[in-house]
């Protein structure tokens, strides 16, 4: 009984992250053979997120290897200390206590947070913030509520305000954050930035498990020869116990 507390207990912050609150969360669809979207998603990252999140468990050689970069091309575009080297991990050059006091908590490495949160989650949260003069960095979040991180892709989707809905909480109506839209002034358009969210989620995925197609393509395999093996055995038990029958 006291393992089952115990595992029980070691589950909850995981369960608790998985869960991402009563927040309503879409569906990102994401999809790791897509090489043109895995690609477009490093380019995202690199030039929206890395400045502040790492992702330390991952080599740029790796990263462009797997998606179908040319090294040269990569080192060129991706790698932007002129003192690493292409093989490095790929860690970004922000001081982490400066970081914590700047945001009041450092910046999280972001190489399993796909695996931590979860696809739609992240997918979701990205296309949440809202203006929110009482925050520190004038936006909140509707998925991540009183969010400490800037929205660092404000220039694509545009200034996305609120929208509030009236609800009943504890006898009393209060306004509530349901939803967001935008001014229409971003780089993108709506179903445009969705794309480009779902693209860099895509690459957060492949980040937190870059053989996630190789392991599964290999189950096929596995698989066929566990049945033919299967097939086999069960026809040399019969000769075996043919005599004997």
């Amino acid at each position: 009984m006291k393992k089952w507390i115990v595992v029980l207990f070691a589950l909850l912050p995981s369960l608790a992250l998985a869960a991402g609150g009563n927040v309503h969360l879409d569906k990102a669809n994401n999809d790791l053979s897509d090489q043109a979207s895995l690609q477009n998603g490093a380019k995202l990252f690199m030039n929206y997120c890395f400045a502040c999140h790492s992702t330390q468990y991952q080599r740029y050689e790796r990263v462009a290897n797997d998606l179908g970069i040319p090294v040269d091309l990569a080192k060129e575009n991706l790698v932007f200390d002129p003192e690493a080297k292409i093989g490095d991990l790929m860690v970004n050059a922000m001081p982490q206590k400066q970081a914590a006091a700047w945001f009041g908590a450092a910046p999280p490495d972001l190489t399993l947070v796909a695996r931590v949160r979860g696809v739609d989650w992240l997918y979701t949260y990205l296309r949440s913030f809202y203006v929110d003069p009482s925050r520190p960095f004038g936006v909140n979040n509707v998925t991540f509520p009183n969010v400490g991180m800037p929205h660092v892709l404000e220039e694509l989707q545009g200034i996305p305000t609120p929208i509030y809905e009236t609800q009943v909480v504890d006898g009393e109506e209060v306004q509530v954050v349901v939803g967001t839209e935008t001014n229409g002034r971003g780089e993108l358009s709506p179903s445009e930035y969705d794309d480009a969210v779902r693209d860099l989620v895509n690459f957060l995925e492949y980040s937190g498990d870059p053989v996630k197609l190789e392991r599964h393509a290999l189950g096929w395999w596995v698989m066929g020869f566990l049945v033919i093996f299967t097939i086999v055995v069960v026809l040399l038990k019969k000769e075996y116990w043919r005599d004997v029958h």
